[in-house]
C-alpha cells in the first residue's frame, strides 16, 4: 500500500492496546478501543509531549504529563490544559493487517 505505514496484524492490537509508528517525522498512536480503530498524533499540542502510555478514558486519551485529554475519534480537546486539537489520520485494515499514514 503506497504511502501507508504498516502498524501491524489484529491480532498484534487487541482491543485496549495501541501501537506508536512513524510516518517519516511523525509520530502516530493507533488505538484500539472495543475493537474500533484509532490514529491520532502522538503528541500533546500543550506541551509537546507524548500522548501513548496515558490512561485512556473510554474514547479520550489523557496527556500524562499534565492531564489535558483529547478524543481519540477526532481529535478534538476534551479537556484544559490544551486549547488546539490534534491531527487524527485514516486507518485502513486490509487482509488482516492495520494501516494508517499522515495524510495531511
Amino acid at each position: 500500500m503506497n504511502g501507508w505505514i504498516k502498524v501491524g496484524t489484529r491480532s498484534e492490537l487487541l482491543p485496549g492496546e495501541f501501537k506508536v509508528v512513524w510516518d517519516g517525522d511523525t509520530p502516530i498512536a493507533v488505538y484500539n478501543i472495543d475493537g474500533a480503530l484509532y490514529a491520532v498524533e502522538d503528541v500533546c499540542t500543550h506541551d509537546g509531549g507524548d500522548l501513548a502510555g496515558g490512561d485512556v478514558h473510554g474514547f479520550e486519551v489523557e496527556c500524562p504529563r499534565h492531564g489535558a485529554r483529547f478524543d481519540l475519534r477526532t481529535g478534538a480537546v476534551t479537556k484544559p490544559p490544551a486549547y488546539e486539537p490534534i491531527a487524527s489520520f485514516p486507518v485502513h485494515e486490509e487482509n488482516d493487517v492495520i494501516w494508517t499514514r499522515d495524510d495531511r
